[in-house]
Formats: C-alpha cells, structure tokens, sequence
C-alpha cells in the first residue's frame, strides 16, 4: 500500500488512517453524489468500486485514486461498494483490521454503516459477494437495483474477474459513473494543493538543477549520449530528490511517465511517448524535447521544455508563437470559463501571428491533473464546454508537430515543439507550479555565434555567397576570421549608435541628469520661542542647553542665547592661571557660509567672541560640550536634508507564517548601520512585496521593495571570503543614517585567523588538512543556503504579479572577469547578463549596460602592460565612468565581451578628457551627428602616421591615474635594472637585428631633431643629460650591453617607422612618438 502522506504509520511500524481526512471527504462524497445523481452519477442505487491487484507498470486507475483520496493508501484486490446507509468492503484480514478503525467516522460522517466481508486465503469470495448484492437490494428495495461502476477498467485477478461476473449475471442493472468521480476529484482541498506544489517544485528543480546543465554540458563537450540513458539518469534525480536540492522524503516521490528525450527529427508529442536510444542530436538548426512528470504523496505534476540549437527563422518564429499561445491559453483558465475556451485562446495567437502554422498544432490544450495524470472530462480541446473552477490544476500542454524546416538535412529538416506547465487555478488568477524559465533568450542556444547571420546575403557574380563559413572559422586563419567578424559587427554597430544618438538627441536631451532639484533652504533658527523660556542662572557663566541645542552666553551682564547652528567652531587656550575661549560664527561673507539661507541682510552679526575664565576645568567642558551638541545637530540635520529628497515607497505587507520560511539567518549588511555599540548580524526575509532585514535591535531594520530593485545579484564564495546577495536600487533609501542604492548582505565563509605560533606548519599535517576541510565544508554549505533561498525568491518573483518588474537574480561570470582600478584600489571587475559590477570592495560597482552609449578602450599601444576603459553613459550628463591600469592581457576577452552583448567599442592611444567633448556635444548635437557621431574615435578610420596635427589631439589629456609616471619610473633605483629572463630573450633578439642597423650615435641625433620638429623643447639635451646623471647617481653607470629603465621603449629599425606610444609624460604634447634610444 502506497502511503500519500496523509494516512501515517502509527508506532511498531503499523499503519493509521487519518480519519479528519476520511470524515471530510467521506461527506464530500456523498453530498456530491446526492446532490448531482441524475446527471453526474446516473442515479445508482450504489456505487462499487474494485480495485486490482498491485503492479509494477505505471498507470492510472478511478480505482485506485479513489483508495488514494478517501483512505489515504491504495487497497489492491479490494471491494468497496458504497450505499446510502453502509458501506461493504470484501478484502483480506490484514486489510480488514485498518478499516475497521472507520465504522464510528463513517456513522458520525454520513450515517453509514461500515461492514466488512473477509476474504479466506483461498477463498473464491462469491458468497460474500452475494451477500453484498442482497443488501443492495434490500437497500434499494428493488430485485434488480441499479449499480455504480468505472466502465473502462477492465477486471484484473480472480477476485475481481469472479465480481465482474456477478454484475453481468442480470441481478443488477450497470451505469457508469467515471463523469462522477472526474467531477469529485476535479476541485481539489487544500492537502491535495500542497501535494501537487510539492511535485512540481521537484518535477521544475529536477529540469533547472539536472537536466538543463547535464544536456549543456553533453553539447559543450560533444558527446554522443543517447536518449534512453538520459531518461534512465534523470529517472533516478527524480527518486532521490536530494540529488536535485530539494528536501522532500524519498518514500513519497515516484515518477509519472518516464523522462522523455527526443531529438534528430524523430518527435512523438503524445503523452505516453518513449525516448529511444539514437543519440542526442544537437548540431545547427536541431531542436531537443525534454519532458519529465513527478508524483508526491500520488499527485502528479509535469513540465516540457524545447531547446533549439542555432535556431533557423522558422523555428524561432514558431517557437515565440508557441510561447505567446500557451502564455494565453494559462490566462484563460480562469474560474467560469469553459475548458474549450483555453484552447480557443491558443489558437486566436496563431490565426493572428502565424496561421501557416495552425494545422500543426496539437489538437488539445492539456488535461486536469491530480491523482491521475489525465483526468478524464476534463479535457482542454475545442469541444469540451465543461466550467474551469476554482482549485482545479490542469497540465496545460500545447505543441507544434511535425514542421518543415528551411534546411535539407535529414534530422532538421522537421521538427516538433512542445510547452507543458502545471497550472493551479485561483479565484481570480492562475498560478504556474513549474517555475522553470522557457523564454527565448533560455532555450534557444547559439553554438556558432562566430558566423554572422546572413539576414540580408550578398552574392558574388560567381552566385555565391559572401558570408564566411563555419568551415572557414575552423581553417588555419581562425583568429583572423575571428577578428574580421568582430570587426563588421562593430561597424554595424557604430552604425546603429550613431543613428540612435542622433535620434536621442534630436529628441530633446542626453538624460535626466541625476534627477536632484535645488537645495531647499534651512529654517529659521530659532532656539527660544519667547524670553520666559530662556533659562534663569545665578552665575553668569557660559552654559549649554541640550534640550533646547542652545548656548547661553554672558554678555553685558545678560545671558544671550545662541542656537548652536549658528556657531562655526569653538577654541580653547590655556595660559598661565588663565583660560581663553574663543567661539567664532557663521556671518555673511565668510568662505563656504550660504547667505542665501541668513535672512535680515542689512543687520549686523556677531562674528567672534572671547571669555576669559580662571576655572580651567569648566571652560574645557563648555567647550567639549558645545563642539559635541555641534556635532549632533549637525548630524541630525544633514540626514534630514538626505531623508527630504527620497521617493515615498510602498509600505511592506509581511507575508504569513506559511511563507516566511524564506529566511536567510545571520547575515551581515553593508552600508552598515550607525552608532558605536557591537555591530549585529541580522535576518533577511522575503515578504509578500518586499524584503526585511532587521536586527536584534529595534532601530535597525531596512526595508526593500521589489518594485525599488533594478537589479539583484548572487555571488557565492570561490576565491572571495563572502557570499553575497545583492540589490542594486532605482531610488535611495537609509540604512542607518546613510542615503545609499546600492544594499548588499553577506556571510563570511572562513574565519579570519592568524596562527599564534611563527611557525609554518607542514602541507601535510594533519591539523591543517581537517582545517582547510573544514573551511571548505563551511563555504559549501554557506553557498548553498544563499542558493536555496535565491531560488525560493526566484520562484517567488516567478509569479504574475511580478511579471511586469523583470526581477531574476544575476551571478556574476567569473570567467569574464578582469582586473582594473575603478575608484582608488585594484579590484577583480565582473561582467553578468546585464551588468558590469564589483561587489567586494567599497565602494561597489554596478554599470548597467543598458545605459553604456560607448566605451572607448584608452591607453592601447604595442608593449604597454595595461590600458584603460572609459564607459560613456546615454546620459551625457553623467560623468564618464573610468577603469584604469587593466592588463593589457585581458584586451582581448574584453572586446569580445563588448562584442557580444552588442556594445561598441573604440580605441585610442591616450586618454582622453572627457567633460570638455560631452559638453560639445549637448551644446551643439546637431554638429556631432552631421561630423559621423563618434566615428571620431574610429583609431583604424583615421590617420594611423606616427606624425600626428595639433588639431587631431584637441581634447585629449593624459589620465590623472597613470599606473606608472615619470617619478616612479627614476625612482625606482637599481629595481628598473632587473628584469626577466623573457626580457633578456626579447632584448637579445632585438638586438641581434639593431646590429644590422645605424650606430647609438646616429640614432641619438635623430632622436635630438625629432624632438625638435615635434616642439618637445622641454625635452632638451641639457634635461636628458640631468636625468643621466640622476639615474645614475642611484644606480651606477650602465653595462655597455645592459638593461636599462623601466621603460620598455626601444630603438625603432631602419626604415621601420616606430609607432608605439611613449610612455605617460614623456611624449610630445600632440601625440607624435618618442624616438629616443634606450640608454645601454
């Protein structure tokens, strides 16, 4: 017997039955019989039921759901005949000895008797079962009454071969009442609603967490695996769900179908289809089906997915007619509409977008769900005028089969699709169960993105085409062929830029600009409503009303107060016996003083005053006292002004206790909150429209809707020492007393810890093998608790509500990432989906690049070790954004990047200045469009001569931020005379060729007058000659074939025209090269 959850073993391994359960439903039951007898259930007399034997096949049985819904297990080889006032069960001892605990639920339930007819052994049973048909019959005072039964289920086994006989020997009349037991099962409670959340929670985990990366992986490596053993694999994710990260019992999941796997043209989109064992195919223009079905406690759920490779337009366009129809058939299943009006919806998408593709679709939009995986009646097709209710759950399933392909290879040239969630059906809404993502930019994966697509072909008069081939990106020029394709992309890109900027511009603006209005003016100071309110002193001394934020101050012989706003600073000075206060004020015409905000122009100010004081003690603590009340007021008020300018957000609505297991314990906040006592961990949990992170501490708690989100990141720990969450907001909010948009809470993964002992212990100790175990154990086990709950509030935010806010956690790719200097520290910089961010350090860096206009890639030279990125927003009021000293290492991955995600890119020489060139082009767009946007950057379009105009060079400025300048360069001492043996081999090469060439003394004089046809006469013989000395007062004379500064530039050859850039500082002021031998 199958236990469903709700009946449980009792103590010594026997089993119970939930009679709450039994009770409820029992009465369910026969209201509902009673209540539609005429037309549901055929007006029997009463209704038998007979269950078969056990079977080791997957299938679906009235019968059997019935044993489910009622009792709680499944009673194999059993017969249950219900009446109006008894209920018969004919079945073993065993089986007998568990029901018998019902008789008082079923007489307090409905006012039936429950009698049990005990099977021998060996028993045949007819006698039994005759004296069930004679109650029958007295029931229903009738010879020949008339019986209930599920027509479609054949009898299976002795016993129920012997039952099947008794009712056709004409004692009884027989009707069918499956449309009885459909309706009975259709709605479902709230027991059998968890049941059927907790299935599709694993059946949508198990196709997140398994099968999707498995089959990447198996297409990243090009392996040959077959269908039947991803079915087998992913037969066993789903029976031991721990595999799949989900904590359900094992003893209560089962399979609903086999996996099915389908690929290489060969597609079977019915329900009962197998996966074969061809191997999974997956080249250009494939198309994958991967449906799997998962049972918890009996209840069924299921999800389908179609995966394209290198999708052809024909199959993108009919997969996003696809996705729009079953989004729409999942809006119709709302409570009075009729089930035909689900598939109807599907197909008015396709009249409407592709009607060339409507004879292909499947001929229903699902079925109901439940107990069984089709329930019968309850079919989505065009026919079906059967009302949706509230609590129903449907498998809403819609395909496309057997379509014709642009391509002639045999396995692509048809391909089917198929779509399947399970849906519950609320009051007003319908909730999608299988959280598992099916749009576009998921399932469509493109595996030879280095050939453009050929929308618009061009032919050569040979009539073939101009496009290169995949074959031609895997000869012997593939980097070439690599770097041509990126090249056109970026063409078409600056193409596409410049049309937009001007469109932009033409539009009206550059931006918004930061969106900050005027200061508003402080209030009045007031620090005494009228005199009574001023304290009364006896000792004319200087006192401070911290009440009131005031300071009395003697004078005259009177006590004068002063809001303590008004005071500038204060001083203290001690001479002798003596003590001098100074306190100086804020007036009209003092450096940094608003006298827009002091009102009374014409009067006249106290600037300064001095007091005297013999008590030395009291004066320093006036003066502390005033300086800290300063502090405090000011503090007070420079959080107002921050307040003043935030947006008004929602209130949060917590969620229920049912919900509010999505909790993340002990976390850590950064912007910390203020004060100075011990910092506390903290709780982050999801509510309904918001999160809440609160501490012990009542004052410190911070609230975050999810409206306020533009992007939420995950970032476990690999090389880092957190794990991390993220959120990156529209508007500001506070934490603490901080005005911030950027919120991110963490867990440290190891301890921060240093050895006592100096010693180094061995690799191999075994003290420190368990402890780099442990840390290990720690940091899994910490990523993986952020895991679970991202993927609870993924889940969360999967739901309609949500829709319209596009909110998805984003983990950073790390093998995208590079080193740069975005602020003042070097820290690792990486790209996500839609961001470019820095989460470790402070501050944190998060680009959208939605907003990125260009990027200009600075400082990019042959030999240079680094370079720098300038990113220029849409908002050419923003400052452009810097990242300096990236290794020049990283140039390559980082324009593929740019690339990638459709950003263009230049590149340049030397930095540029930036303020002057967007100030040009805000006041005078126009301008800049008719000049070519920004192909004024295009490095290759313009004049590549090492001689460069003055004109070619206006607006251009060294980086402040040079990683190495001139300074460090001949203060470096006897370091920049050392270098590696890699260096040694370059020099001794270059060397070897500059033998062949002019002598030291040519070419230092042709040096001296390129230095001054370029106007570098600050470059002079004499400054040379000093900085000679210099170098070598540090580092002694040079070897007459030694290394020398840190300077990498080398005498050009003969003829060759150097062109590398020199180094920061140093150039010429228009650009041109230094031609400047390297002392050896």
């Amino acid at each position: 017997m199958a236990d469903n959850g709700k009946a449980k073993p009792a103590s010594g391994g026997a089993y119970t039955i939930n009679l709450e359960n039994f009770s409820k439903r029992l009465k369910v039951f026969y209201d509902h019989w009673n209540g539609n007898k005429s037309d549901l259930w055929a007006s029997p007399d009463a209704i038998a039921i007979a269950t078969p034997p056990s079977s080791d096949d997957l299938r679906y049985l009235k019968s059997s759901a019935l044993n489910v819904w009622l009792l709680g297990y499944e009673f194999p080889e059993t017969i249950i005949v219900f009446m109006q006032k008894q209920i018969h069960f004919l079945c073993s001892q065993k089986k007998a000895n568990l029901i018998g605990t019902l008789k008082n639920a079923a007489h307090e339930a409905v006012g039936a008797d429950i009698l049990l007819h005990v099977k021998g052994k060996n028993g045949d049973g007819i006698d039994l079962m005759d004296d069930i048909l004679s109650a029958a019959c007295a029931q229903s005072k009738s010879d020949t009454p008339v019986v209930g039964h599920i027509a479609k289920e054949a009898p299976e086994g002795k016993l129920l071969e012997t039952w099947a006989e008794k009712l056709s020997g004409g004692s009884v009349q027989l009707t069918d009442v499956t449309n009885g037991f459909s309706e009975l099962f259709s709605v479902k409670d709230a027991t059998e609603i968890i049941c059927v959340k907790k299935a599709a929670y694993l059946t949508s985990s198990v196709m997140k967490n398994f099968v999707v990366p498995t089959m990447e992986k198996v297409i990243d490596e090009e392996r040959k695996v077959s269908h039947s053993s991803l079915m087998d694999d992913t037969e066993k994710i789903i029976l031991d769900p721990l595999k799949a990260k989900v904590k359900l019992k094992a003893e209560n999941i089962d399979i609903c179908y086999p996996p099915v796997f389908q690929s290489g043209g060969k597609f079977d989109l019915r329900p009962g289809a197998a996966s074969n064992d061809d191997y999974l195919y997956y080249d250009p223009a494939s198309v994958i089906i991967c449906a799997i079905g998962s049972r918890y406690s009996n209840y069924c759920s299921n999800v389908a997915r179609t995966f394209l490779i290198d999708a052809t337009p024909t199959q993108s366009k009919a997969y996003e007619t696809l996705l729009k129809a079953q989004e729409a058939a999942l809006a119709a299943c709302k409570p009075g509409n009729q089930m035909c009006a689900v598939y109807q919806a599907a197909v008015a998408v396709f009249e409407k977008n592709a009607p060339e593709l409507l004879s292909h679709l499947t001929k229903s939009a699902g079925t109901g769900m439940g107990l069984e995986f089709r329930e019968s009646g309850l079919n989505l097709n065009p026919k079906n005028d059967r009302l949706i209710k509230e609590g129903m759950i449907f498998n809403v399933c819609l395909g496309l089969n057997n379509v014709q392909a642009e391509t002639n290879n045999e396995k692509t040239k048809q391909f089917s699709l198929l779509l399947a969630d399970t849906a519950l059906v609320n009051d007003k809404t319908v909730e999608i169960l299988t959280n598992c993502s099916k749009a576009v930019k998921d399932v469509a994966y493109s595996f030879n993105e280095d050939v453009p697509k050929p929308k618009q072909p061009k032919f050569e008069p040979n009539g073939l085409e101009a496009v290169p081939s995949k074959a031609t990106l895997r000869s012997d020029n593939q980097e070439m062929s690599k770097e041509e394709v990126r090249r056109q992309h970026q063409a078409e890109l600056a193409r596409q830029k410049n049309e937009e900027t001007a469109r932009r511009l033409a539009g009206g603006g550059s931006g918004s600009g930061d969106g900050r209005g005027p200061a508003k003016a402080s209030n009045e100071l007031v620090a005494y409503k009228n005199v009574n309110d001023v304290p009364y002193s006896r000792e004319l001394v200087i006192q401070v009303d911290q009440r009131n934020e005031a300071i009395l101050l003697p004078i005259y012989g009177s006590m004068v107060p002063f809001h303590v706003s008004t005071v500038k600073s204060v001083t203290s000075h001690q001479d002798n016996r003596t003590c001098t206060i100074r306190i100086f004020f804020n007036v009209p015409g003092m450096p940094f003083s608003n006298d827009n905000t002091l009102k009374s122009q014409g009067a006249i100010y106290l600037k300064e005053i001095t007091f005297r004081s013999k008590d030395p003690r009291h004066s320093s603590e006036v003066v502390q006292q005033i300086k800290t009340l300063r502090r405090q007021v000011a503090s007070r008020e420079s959080e107002r002004a921050e307040r003043a300018t935030l947006v008004t957000q929602e209130k949060l609505q917590q969620a229920s206790n049912k919900t509010k297991q999505m909790r993340l314990n002990d976390v850590w906040i950064r912007p910390v909150f203020g004060g100075r006592g011990r910092k506390l961990t903290g709780t982050l949990e999801a509510h309904v429209n918001g999160f809440r992170y609160a501490t012990s501490r009542a004052d410190e708690r911070v609230d975050i809707m999810y409206r306020n989100i533009k992007h939420a990141f995950f970032q476990p720990a690999e090389k880092e020492m957190i794990t991390l969450l993220h959120f990156h907001l529209h508007n500001h909010i506070m934490v603490g007393n901080k005005k911030t948009k950027d919120v991110q809470f963490y867990v440290e993964v190891m301890d921060v810890v240093q050895t006592v002992g100096g010693s180094r212990r061995s690799a191999l100790d075994p003290d420190e093998i368990e402890e780099e175990q442990r840390e290990r154990d720690r940091k899994n086990r910490i990523n993986m608790e952020f895991q679970n709950y991202v993927n609870k509030v993924n889940d969360h935010w999967s739901q309609p509500q949500f829709k319209g806010l596009d909110l998805e956690f984003d983990v950073p790719l790390r093998e995208l990432g590079f080193h740069g200097v975005p602020y003042k520290a070097s820290a690792f910089i990486i790209p996500t989906s839609t961001c470019l961010v820095e989460l470790i350090e402070t501050p944190f860096l998060v680009v959208t690049l939605g907003e990125i206009e260009i990027v200009n890639l600075e400082r990019v030279g042959f030999g240079t070790k680094n370079f720098d990125m300038a990113i220029v927003f849409k908002d050419f009021k923003k400052d452009v954004l810097r990242i300096d000293s990236i290794p020049s290492s990283s140039l390559d991955a980082i324009k593929e990047w740019l690339d990638t995600t459709d950003l263009k890119y230049y590149e340049s020489r030397l930095n540029l200045n930036w303020r002057p060139i967007l100030k040009t082009i805000i006041d005078d767009p126009q301008k800049f469009v008719d000049d070519g946007g920004w192909e004024f950057l295009n490095m290759e379009a313009s004049d590549s001569e090492t001689e460069d105009t003055e004109e070619s060079d206006q607006g251009y400025e060294p980086s402040d931020a040079e990683p190495v300048s001139e300074s460090e360069d001949d203060d470096s001492g006897s370091a920049s005379l050392v270098e590696s043996d890699d260096d040694e081999e370059e020099d001794s090469d270059v060397d070897s060729e500059e033998e062949k060439g002019k002598t030291w003394d040519e070419l230092e004089r042709e040096a001296s007058n390129a230095d001054r046809e370029h106007g570098g006469e600050s470059d002079s013989e004499d400054e040379r000659r000093r900085r000679k000395v210099k170098t070598f007062s540090k580092s002694g004379p040079p070897p007459q074939r030694g290394i020398g500064s840190s300077s990498k530039q080398r005498p050009p050859e003969r003829g060759s025209g150097s062109k590398s850039r020199p180094p920061p500082g140093r150039g010429s002021s228009n650009g041109g090269p230094s031609k400047k031998p390297k002392f050896r």
